[in-house]
């Protein structure tokens, strides 16, 4: 009756109202907020994914690309991806053949460059095939018994010479004297220094990047400057290790989107399909990295 005569009553009545629509109002944000969260959840999965998918769809656009007709059906007769022992017989073959003076001309082609004038002259409209395959290395005699192609994991210095035998550096296609191998991924990091495949020693370590978006936590926005700046930190905990290294030749290796950091200081970077981390992610990347894709005419 108080409250009535007071005008109180009125009042408690639109505050608990206002209670309920706060208290429903509450729960649709913490839906909402958990619906958000599942689907930033998703999506740092899915970048995950898609950085490893990434790695394989541009191998797999480059051999379309050669593989293109270009308005006719030229194409490399053969390919074959060689590691281990069938690279190091194929290597040796190669290093077998001998001609008369000037009868075989070797080459390095640049990434994107064409054929040099002796490479064209030699090889005619195949010479198409070599400006696909770039950056490359191409070995053909002046009698058309061989005419390849090699793609190196470590591309030299662009030249062209004629000789009485192919020019090959073992290093450029196989791990030989000493090096360091440096695996680089968004929260993982080894680095083993070998001398050929003997791994020497070896050092690794994960990093605290977050891959889960936290519900109810922050917001995507600031989740992902979060995550940015941790992995800027893992790439300067990565630099650290890697200038502690005794060999001089360096190569990196790991998630496409980070090895490019290290391009300057490297003798090669490539992209790797390498899960694991530690040792075991070392003696993956080593296998994969050397890798000489063969093309023949």
């Amino acid at each position: 009756m108080l409250d009535e005569l007071l005008g109180r009553a009125a009042l408690k009545d639109r505050i608990e109202e206002l209670e309920e629509e706060t208290e429903r109002l509450a729960a649709q944000l913490e839906a909402e907020s958990e619906r958000r969260a599942d689907a930033v959840s998703e999506r740092q999965d899915a970048e995950e994914r898609v950085n490893r998918l990434e790695d394989r769809i541009a191998q797999l656009e480059g051999e379309l690309d050669r593989r293109e007709d270009d308005g006719d059906d030229l194409a490399f007769r053969d390919r074959a991806d060689l590691r281990d022992e069938r690279l190091d017989a194929v290597l040796g073959r190669l290093e077998s053949v001998e001609t008369e003076p000037e009868g075989f001309v070797s080459a390095a082609v640049a990434d994107g460059a064409d054929a040099s004038d002796a490479v064209a002259d030699l090889l005619g409209d195949r010479a198409r095939l070599v400006e696909r395959a770039t950056p490359c290395l191409v070995y053909a005699d002046d009698a058309g018994l061989v005419s390849a192609v090699l793609e190196p994991p470590v591309q030299p210095e662009p030249f062209c010479e004629w000789g009485d035998s192919p020019r090959i550096d073992r290093s450029w296609c196989q791990p030989t004297g000493e090096f360091a191998l440096a695996l680089v991924r968004a929260d993982v990091f080894a680095i083993g220094e070998y001398d050929g495949r003997e791994r020497r020693s070896a050092r690794s370590f994960e990093s605290d990047v977050k891959s889960d978006h936290s519900k109810g936590g922050f917001s995507q926005g600031r989740f992902e400057r979060i995550r940015d700046e941790q992995i800027r930190d893992h790439l300067a905990e990565c630099r650290a290790a890697i200038s502690e290294r005794d060999a001089d030749r360096l190569f990196v290796v790991g998630d496409r989107r980070l090895v490019g950091e290290f391009s300057d200081e490297a003798a090669a970077t490539a992209a790797v399909d390498v899960s694991e981390g530690g040792t075991a992610g070392l003696d993956a990347a080593l296998h994969e990295f050397f890798t000489t894709r063969l093309s023949t005419f």
